[in-house]
């Protein structure tokens, strides 16, 4: 694939398919597609799509839509193909591949409008077919031959497309079908909604048609009714709208004269109308096992089952090559084929044993995180910019701030340490930790905001690093929970509150909240003397530092001082001519040394404090940017001295503590390389990671705990979460004060 040269402003890119609101699997993908690379890359990028149309609709679209093609019509395909190559601003065609949305024998209208098409291609085949005849495989080999790239939504599709039809497997690309980004949650809470409480609950959803095996399920219900009188199967969509022209309901008439026939009329339930995407997620939550029943045992890509693995659901499959592939190392179930009594079966075993069930339905929601549509539009993202040089303008699309999850884990007394998934864990207890961190988050939020709501979070949080404070100055960190006697003070616990209570002195925009802050960090000042860790005294100069901005006297700047020595000796006596660090090892929260440094070198004019805050910060960038991408020093080992790097898990306290430190290298030196790195690694929470996945939750506003080699961390924690807020509200501070000291 050539590259060309960097694309101009006001480019555009097209998607060319069926599209709402025309009515099909297809039109839906190419609206939720093009809506979430819009919401992603917009303004840098202009989404645009090339309707198809037929001659028996006249379709009212919305405004993406910039052109239309009769798909019957040879001519119009020309025509069309033309009047893209004079448009100077459509740089790229992105094609939706199904065989029956195009004019012609196997959607062969398609071949001379790309003969003509003078601009790259990139073609999307949802269904990739095995062992094709003469016709069939000349007519994908001329898209694959004809296109930039080509993708497909199933591993086994680039094995058909390299064995069958003999495709240069350097064109292929694997990027799964998108789902909606929806939250882990017990099938018992949706079920209130839609009235079907203390019912078990299956369900079918899509556009019905012959072929798609309804009534094989149908059959087996009798034996599970029999176990399970309050079952109930849910058929969800309307006919197809082809099959309803040809053969009206015929169908769905057959299925239901099966259901009377079994004597299970009380069990089943149509739902015959073209769902919303609220209305699939509403359903889908509140099922506990969805089954796929196609037939076609060459389908290899089925939007339904992707959508039920993205809810959590335990989804029961015919054995089609996309179910084989998604659903293996227990993501779900396949049964047989036509096969009612191996429904049966396998449905009866899973409702009896409800934790296998659990265990397929985390398998199945932590598998499809990949496919979430914000990921999914980041992957064609990277294919397009394989095509074209994209100019890439991260700092435009950042998410909206939102602090719904921080509230959600907390309560009058402090900040809940842990989460399963995104629910809290009021078991887990609370840690000074968190609630110091989370006072950071809050007042900066108020800062900036001048929210009532973050204000009063403050307040909890201070209140809670109050109540742990001794007599001595010290802080318990752990509080109701199993650390509580084990672990209950540490020295990185006190440097980071001192942090906490440094900063809300001098950010704060409230009074009582600065003097009660004061009153708690005066009585802790002997203390801090004691500390011997790197970390906690980094976080100390650094509550300090901003200690000492509102309140400044020769005392407290020779206690910054004798800190910011401290760490000079460490460095001097650590440090050799391949290793320019404090310590021998890289662990967490590693650049909070140097920006201690800046911070002291900032007070001070003290050009040790710079020149070891420059070459450590150095040091540990060299070994964090990969090949342009950010590979956070891994927990599981961390990064020793004269031994091999760990690369995994990675940790968001990682990530932020690196956006905050170059934040504040900018503003200290004004050196504009640290600035970009700083907008580059915010983005490793926005899916510039080894995994190419969003590591925050746009649903929550959480963030998960860690990143693993193959897949993350799919709790929520108190930690996680902060560090992503705090990344997000250091970079908003600067952008709107153009500085964080």
């Amino acid at each position: 694939m050539e590259e060309v040269d960097e694309v101009p402003d006001n480019t555009k890119i097209c998607f060319l398919g069926t599209y709402p609101p025309k009515e099909c699997g297809i039109a839906t993908f190419t609206r939720d597609l093009s809506q979430a690379m819009t919401e992603k890359f917009e303004p840098e990028i202009d989404f645009r799509i090339i309707a198809l149309n037929d001659d028996a609709n006249i379709y009212n679209y919305d405004k993406k839509v910039m052109m239309e093609i009769n798909k019957d019509d040879i001519d119009d395909y020309i025509s069309k193909a033309k009047e893209i190559n004079e448009n100077e601003d459509i740089r790229l065609i992105c094609i939706q591949h199904e065989f029956g949305i195009f004019g012609g024998d196997y959607g062969n209208h398609l071949i001379p409008f790309l003969e003509l098409l003078k601009k790259p291609v990139v073609v999307a085949f949802h269904s990739v077919l095995p062992n094709p005849n003469k016709v069939l495989k000349r007519i994908v080999q001329s898209l694959c031959e004809k296109s930039s790239a080509t993708v497909v939504m199933a591993k086994k599709g680039i094995d058909i497309l390299k064995r069958d039809y003999g495709v240069d497997e350097k064109k292929l690309f694997f990027i799964p079908h998108g789902i909606p980004n929806v939250t882990f949650v017990s099938p018992d809470l949706s079920k209130k909604r839609i009235n079907f409480e203390n019912r078990v609950i299956l369900s079918t959803f899509g556009l019905l048609s012959r072929g798609k095996g309804i009534e094989y399920m149908i059959r087996a219900l009798p034996k599970l009714v029999k176990k399970y009188p309050n079952l109930i199967y849910l058929i969800i969509g309307e006919t197809h709208p082809v099959v309803r022209r040809e053969e009206g309901e015929s169908y769905r008439k057959e299925l239901m004269k099966e259901i009377e026939k079994l004597g299970i009329k009380k069990n089943v339930k149509f739902f015959n109308k073209f769902l919303s995407l609220q209305e699939i997620i509403e359903y889908l939550s509140a099922t506990d096992i969805y089954v796929c029943t196609n037939l076609d045992k060459n389908q290899i890509v089925s939007g339904t089952l992707s959508y039920a693995m993205g809810c959590g659901r335990v989804v029961v499959s015919t054995p089609i090559k996309y179910a084989k592939e998604f659903l293996s190392r227990d993501r779900g179930v396949v049964v047989k084929e036509k096969d009612p009594d191996s429904y049966a079966k396998k449905i009866d075993s899973l409702l009896s044993d409800p934790e296998h069930k659990q265990l397929i339905e985390r398998n199945a929601y932590a598998y499809s995180r990949s496919m979430t549509w914000q990921n999914v539009a980041m992957s064609y993202r990277k294919l397009f910019n394989k095509v074209l040089k994209l100019k890439d303008k991260n700092i435009k699309n950042l998410p909206e701030i939102k602090l719904d999850h921080m509230k959600r884990m907390t309560n009058d007394f402090g900040m809940i340490q842990f989460c399963n998934h995104s629910e809290p864990d009021i078991n887990s207890g609370y840690t000074i930790d968190d609630n110091s961190r989370a006072l950071i988050a809050a007042i900066l939020h108020h800062r900036l905001f001048s929210s009532p709501e973050s204000l009063n979070l403050a307040k909890i949080y201070l209140k809670f690093i109050e109540r742990c404070q001794d007599r001595k100055g010290n802080f318990q960190n752990n509080f109701k929970n199993d650390n509580e006697i084990l672990n209950s003070h540490s020295y990185d616990s006190f440097g980071r509150t001192i942090w906490a209570l440094g900063y809300t002195i001098n950010k704060s925009k409230d009074l009582g909240v600065i003097q009660r802050s004061e009153q708690i960090l005066r009585r802790s000042l002997n203390f801090s003397g004691r500390l011997k860790s790197p970390r906690s005294v980094a976080f100390a100069i650094i509550g300090l530092y901003h200690y000492y901005r509102k309140r400044p006297n020769r005392k407290l700047l020779g206690l910054i001082r004798r800190m910011a020595d401290y760490l000079i000796r460490r460095y001097n006596e650590e440090s050799s001519e391949d290793w320019h660090w404090f310590e021998e090892i890289l662990s967490y929260s590693n650049s909070k040394l140097p920006e201690a440094l800046y911070l002291a070198y900032h007070l001070t004019k003290d050009e040790r404090y710079l020149k070891v805050a420059e070459m450590s910060l150095a040091f540990l960038s060299e070994l964090t940017f990969i090949k342009g991408k950010i590979v956070l020093i891994g927990q599981n080992g961390w990064c020793k001295r004269n031994g091999k790097r760990s690369l995994f898990d990675q940790q968001p306290l990682d990530a932020s503590s690196l956006v905050h430190t170059y934040l504040t290298a900018h503003s200290v030196t004004q050196n504009p390389e640290y600035y970009k790195n700083a907008i580059e690694t915010i983005h490793w929470f926005f899916g510039k990671n080894h995994l190419n996945q969003m590591v925050y939750d746009e649903i929550t506003g959480g963030c998960f705990d860690g990143m693993g080699e193959y897949s993350l961390n799919l709790n929520q924690g108190a930690e996680s979460t902060l560090s992503y807020l705090l990344a997000r509200l250091f970079l908003e501070e600067v952008n709107q004060f153009s500085k964080i000291i």
